[in-house]
């Protein structure tokens, strides 16, 4: 079945996936973008969007629909879930945003339309067809295969990456017959120059995409592991890798704090549905246990090396370099360490949201010029105003006798006149 530039296109969801999906798909088909914040509704369409993934021209330039209000999409050919789905305080599974922007979706299903309900949104396999398509027979009475058809085509944006975009990465879509898998392989095949995957069963992609993002946490567990063992023998990661890193088949992977919507998340979706099955996932947990500790073993290191309590300036509060996503994460952890080892700690971040920060985990954050001098300055997120910092700026921040810790070690190469500490 091929797609038809008549299909109508909803997108449900506007944020790191949901955006930039609509937005490409916009130029080829009539598309509508739902998003209950209808805060960030009006920020779109005054061509402001606060992820930093679009730029105003392209928001300007785009024939797509921007609304906050459900009445505007019904009956339409094809519904896209690009919701988040996050873990819950003792880290199960939240299937709560998918559930709800399910039943969204069903209360606007036009049965005529026979249409399809994609979703993007990582989950365990299972979730789209054993959860989902019940939930909106439930709701609405009708027949899945018959009336309304499943899909699935996991997101794979990585914030802040310009180079992996929707427009150029490999595509895995599944339907729930071949006849589905087709039609959303054309329907995405115009939006991507990656080329699509077309994946055996729906149940087939939901296991691709979730152990995509366990892979990289495993391995970036056993980075952070063997950073712990190599600082007790005194040694440096950063120069261990670049030693190892002259083999053929060395994978380049690096320790740090581990956080975002993705990596820091999925292997708990994995782990829990293994469980349901009565298997422990040994790796899997192992991982994740030794990722969630890094922040803690850093802030353990610096009130060690400093040898007392004092004053911290953490330099990033977003999961990652220059992006403003405070999603999951992990500097938080460092921060609390060290106010609990009786630090006083100022957090700065030019990017992020400082009402943001506050709300979701109760930190002030500046966002202004750097200033004032600390016992330590730690450099967590290393956004590129901060690599493009100069020595004296950068130095004038650390007290006499203080530390300059470098988490990712961006400032390997200068000769700094300051004691300094890397992983």
């Amino acid at each position: 079945m091929d797609s038809r530039n008549d299909d109508r296109i909803v997108v449900v969801g506007l944020g790191y996936v949901g955006l930039p999906l609509a937005l490409a798909l916009a130029k080829r088909f009539p598309v509508t973008g739902l998003d209950i914040d209808g805060g960030r509704i009006a920020e779109l369409k005054d061509g402001h969007d606060r992820t930093r993934e679009v730029e105003p021209d392209a928001l300007a330039a785009s024939s797509i629909t921007l609304t906050s209000s459900a009445d505007d999409c019904h009956g339409a050919d094809i519904y896209i879930v690009t919701v988040p789905t996050p873990v819950d305080s003792s880290n199960r599974p939240d299937l709560g945003p998918v559930l709800s922007a399910t039943r969204t979706v069903a209360a606007l299903l036009d049965a005529a339309r026979k249409p399809v309900i994609v979703y993007e949104s990582t989950v365990y396999p299972g979730v789209t067809e054993d959860i989902c398509g019940p939930l909106i027979e439930e709701l609405t009475g009708l027949k899945r295969g018959q009336d309304f058809y499943l899909g699935y085509s996991p997101e794979r944006i990585n914030p802040g990456d310009r180079e992996h975009t929707v427009d150029r990465i490999t595509k895995v879509v599944a339907g729930e017959n071949e006849e589905i898998t087709e039609r959303l392989a054309a329907v995405y095949g115009v939006v991507t120059s990656g080329g699509i995957f077309k994946a055996a069963t729906i149940k087939t992609a939901e296991a691709a995409k979730v152990i995509e993002n366990a892979q990289r946490d495993i391995n970036i567990a056993f980075m952070n592991e063997i950073t712990q063992i190599f600082a007790r023998l005194g040694l440096s990661i950063w120069d261990v890798l670049a030693a190892a890193g002259t083999k053929w088949n060395f994978l380049p992977f690096q320790p740090g704090l581990v956080g975002g919507h993705c990596i820091g998340v999925d292997p708990y979706y994995l782990s829990h549905r293994a469980q349901e099955l009565g298997l422990e996932p040994h790796v899997i947990l192992a991982g994740r246990s030794i990722n969630d500790g890094m922040g803690e073993w850093v802030a353990d290191r610096l009130h060690d090396l400093a040898g007392r309590k004092g004053s911290v300036l953490v330099m990033g509060l977003a999961f990652k370099e220059n992006v403003p996503d405070l999603r999951n994460t992990r500097v938080v952890d460092v921060i609390a360490r060290l106010k609990q080892l009786g630090h006083v700690v100022t957090v700065h971040d030019p990017l992020v949201d400082p009402a943001e920060a506050r709300h979701e985990y109760d930190l002030d954050v500046s966002t202004g010029a750097l200033e004032g001098r600390y016992d330590i300055v730690l450099v967590a997120v290393p956004h590129q105003e901060y690599a493009e910092l100069d020595d004296s700026t950068l130095t004038g921040l650390v007290h006499d006798h203080g530390l300059l810790a470098d988490l990712k070690n961006v400032y390997g190469g200068r000769m700094l006149n300051v004691r300094r500490w890397t992983l």
